[in-house]
């Protein structure tokens, strides 16, 4: 006589890493309804989340780009050191190209905004469990669109940084150690690659893609 087997399905075991108790609650919820999805640990900083997994060893890892101690990128690159099979899916609300660029080459196979509808969540979640990668269709453009563009040089970028901050070409060119004639040459670069014609219109171009942030 044949022994009758009964087929369990696995549920998807998630990690929470994120530093809004709100946000957390509610993703928390939100899998736990699902039956064939579980909560697994919870973090509320980078460096928790990268403890946590090593502990629990979870299937997909929910991940916040911006956290205290260490962002979401920090944490994908000191898991993927010890366990390169980790399936992540960064949950934010920035979507900048530089953002975007950022945690595909870190190892995230999913990027998805905070404001995205429950069920495309947990789609993600399930095809990111499967190996699969998701990526919405404007994000792919925009991640194309930034790729494509001039990539900044360092010193570029230094230059970019101050003038975000309102320096004047002399003041940045003093804390570089730079000329002044020299700085206005990086500005010339800065303008063509991000195509705008002025100092502003640099500082916000430079901001909307992620190259700069404004305290």
């Amino acid at each position: 006589m044949l022994a009758t087997q009964t087929n369990v399905t696995r549920k998807i075991r998630v990690l929470i890493a994120d530093d809004h108790d709100m946000v957390v609650a509610g993703l928390s919820s939100i899998i736990g309804m699902q039956v064939d999805m579980e909560v697994v640990a919870q973090a509320n900083n980078g460096r928790e989340a990268v403890d946590l997994f090593l502990q629990v060893n979870p299937d997909v890892v929910l991940l916040d780009l911006r956290m205290p101690q260490l962002d979401g990128v920090g944490v994908l690159n000191e898991i993927r050191a010890k366990n390169a099979s980790v399936r992540a899916v960064i949950l934010t609300t920035f979507d900048s190209e530089l953002d975007i660029y950022r945690a595909i080459k870190a190892g995230a196979k999913a990027y998805l905004l905070k404001d995205a509808r429950r069920d495309e969540l947990l789609d993600c979640i399930r095809k990111v469990n499967a190996g699969e990668a998701c990526l919405s269709q404007a994000l792919v453009k925009k991640l194309a669109d930034g790729i494509s563009s001039e990539s900044m040089t360092e010193r570029e970028l230094e230059v970019l940084a101050r003038l975000a901050r309102g320096m004047s070409n002399k003041e940045i060119g003093t804390a570089l150690y730079i000329s002044e004639f020299t700085v206005k040459g990086h500005l010339r670069n800065i303008f063509t690659k991000l195509g705008v014609v002025s100092r502003t219109e640099a500082v916000t171009a430079a901001c909307k893609r992620g190259l700069v942030q404004l305290n």
